[in-house]
């Protein structure tokens, strides 16, 4: 390993251990504490007193935890706790999303504004704007997600790979990446894997992983094998749609997702979700994230009846 990627390695090690203790210091609750089940940190039931002796020997590591597993092949690091969690309320659900390839800076800056004012959980850019974004972000707890391989998936897997790692460099706390959807149809699975597994070491436990799968190009087969090989490959989500094929989100494409991966990995639902009642929709079908355009008209929306009887 070169010393500039040393460096960098060191540095990221540093900042998620930082910002684990950080939140467990501000949560004070030792059962949901991110990551620890990862970091081994001794819980404290007093808030503000999990900086122990173990916990200063991890910031004093310079990233040799991190490169050693990663030397040894794993591909995840199980740093991604939002993937099991049950959001308090819709806006928790939702990725503020604007991938339009016209999207204009001020554009973006309103999509911030606005993630950040109805405290979405993620907003989702094309990697150009990923730099703008965590510098208007960075004092909120609205990630940066961006894509990859966006939005067809017919990116060579060192390409992906390398998105990857200057997206997490920039400061991306989410990675959604497309498969090789022309592998999958083909019966090359072990192609699909291959890729997602790449894009997975590269984000070095420090980013979340969605992986789209695009439903809508698939069969009901096909769903289930591309999902089962996300679920393998360390995914921390599995995507339904990027948005830009002939259909979206579906809340059976959801219920058949959630059956494949279980409780253990996410399902985002995305595209052509428009309002409140679709978006409860493929919650209530096994969603635990919502990717839309329409976030601000999606939580602005009167709450059904059937979602509070």
């Amino acid at each position: 390993m070169d010393a500039a990627k040393e460096r960098w390695l060191a540095e990221m090690t540093r900042r998620v251990v930082r910002k684990v203790l950080a939140e467990h210091a501000s949560t004070g609750d030792p059962g949901r504490v991110p990551g620890a089940a990862w970091l081994k940190v001794p819980q404290s039931p007093e808030p503000g007193k999990a900086v122990t002796a173990e916990a200063a020997c991890l910031l004093a590591d310079n990233g040799r935890l991190l490169r050693g597993y990663i030397d040894l092949g794993v591909a995840r690091l199980g740093f991604c706790p939002e993937a099991c969690r049950t959001p308090p309320d819709l806006a928790g659900f939702v990725d503020h999303t604007l991938l339009k390839p016209e999207a204009t800076e001020a554009q973006i800056v309103r999509l911030c504004q606005e993630a950040a004012e109805h405290y979405f959980a993620a907003v989702c850019v094309n990697p150009m704007w990923v730099t703008r974004c965590v510098a208007l972000l960075g004092s909120t707890n609205v990630a940066v997600c961006t894509v990859v391989g966006f939005p067809l998936g017919a990116n060579e897997t060192e390409i992906k790979a390398m998105e990857t790692r200057r997206a997490v460099q920039q400061g991306a706390t989410e990675i959604d990446m497309v498969i090789k959807v022309g592998a999958l149809k083909s019966g090359d699975l072990r192609a699909v894997y291959e890729d997602i597994v790449a894009v997975r070491r590269e984000s070095f436990g420090l980013a979340c992983l969605k992986v789209i799968i695009e439903a809508a190009l698939l069969t009901d087969a096909e769903k289930v094998a591309a999902c089962t090989l996300c679920r393998d490959a360390g995914a921390d989500y599995v995507k339904t749609s990027t948005g830009f094929a002939r259909g979206g989100a579906t809340v059976a494409d959801v219920r058949l997702m959630r059956r494949v991966v279980g409780q253990q990995v996410g399902v985002k639902a995305a595209g052509g979700i428009k309002d409140r009642a679709a978006a409860e929709a493929m919650i209530a079908a096994g969603a635990n994230r919502i990717g839309a355009s329409a976030g601000v008209k999606i939580v602005g929306d009167p709450v059904s009846v059937d979602a509070v009887s």
